[in-house]
């Protein structure tokens, strides 16, 4: 896309909602550093996503637009203003199709333990948490159903993840049906930049939506 050269960061921003990529994927995509106030704020805010997304699930689509909307609404935290945390060691990958998915997975805050259970809720399929590393290091082949995998949990179209990891889609696919993850995915990427304290209270809020809690 970019003939090897890394452009400019404010290119990349115009260009993302042409291409219908939210930018800090395109940087990703590119090859660039993601600008720290498009990264994630608090690491330890990702182990609180699984439990939101578990709540979610259960959520109808109005419910979770409902979710969303109040996950809108929040303040940015003065945590949130400060240099975003560098990804540790085992997540410096080299340059591949599998660390361009674990990348943009980095985006919205999920580290490997998080993203072998947040697939596990939404697809319905389990991978341990050190064979996702596998696949962003290159040691674990990136197979077609598991791009679907990506396609339900990161919200990018499996076509355009094929196209961009060069990874055919199964004939027969096996991701889950849209009408049943509907704005999971945008749910994932809303809170990205929530503060642990936040995410817990966004995770409290989506328990009490579900039918027939007494909460």
């Amino acid at each position: 896309m970019f003939h090897g050269q890394v452009p400019d960061p404010s290119l990349l921003q115009r260009l993302a909602p042409a291409l219908g990529l939210h930018a800090a994927d395109l940087f990703v995509i590119a090859g660039a550093p993601v600008p720290d106030d498009l990264a994630p704020v608090d690491a330890n805010a990702g182990r609180c996503v699984p439990r939101l997304v578990e709540h979610a699930m259960f959520l109808s689509p109005e419910h979770r637009d409902e979710l969303r909307r109040l996950v809108e609404s929040l303040p940015q935290e003065e945590h949130a203003r400060l240099p975003a945390p560098r990804p540790p060691k085992h997540e410096q990958y080299p340059a591949g199709p599998g660390a361009l998915l674990l990348r943009m997975l980095r985006n919205r805050n999920l580290a490997w333990t998080g993203t072998a259970t947040t697939f596990l809720l939404v697809t319905g399929r389990y991978w341990s948490a050190s064979t996702y590393g596998m696949v962003g290091h290159g040691r674990k082949q990136l197979t077609p159903d598991l791009l679907l995998d990506f396609s339900a949990v990161l919200g990018i179209p499996a076509a355009d993840l094929a196209a961009l990891t060069d990874v055919a889609l199964p004939d027969e696919p096996s991701a889950p049906k849209p009408t049943t993850t509907a704005g999971v995915a945008e749910l994932i990427w809303d809170v990205r930049r929530l503060t642990a304290d936040q995410l817990r209270q966004v995770g409290d809020i989506a328990e009490s939506m579900r039918p027939g809690c007494l909460r």
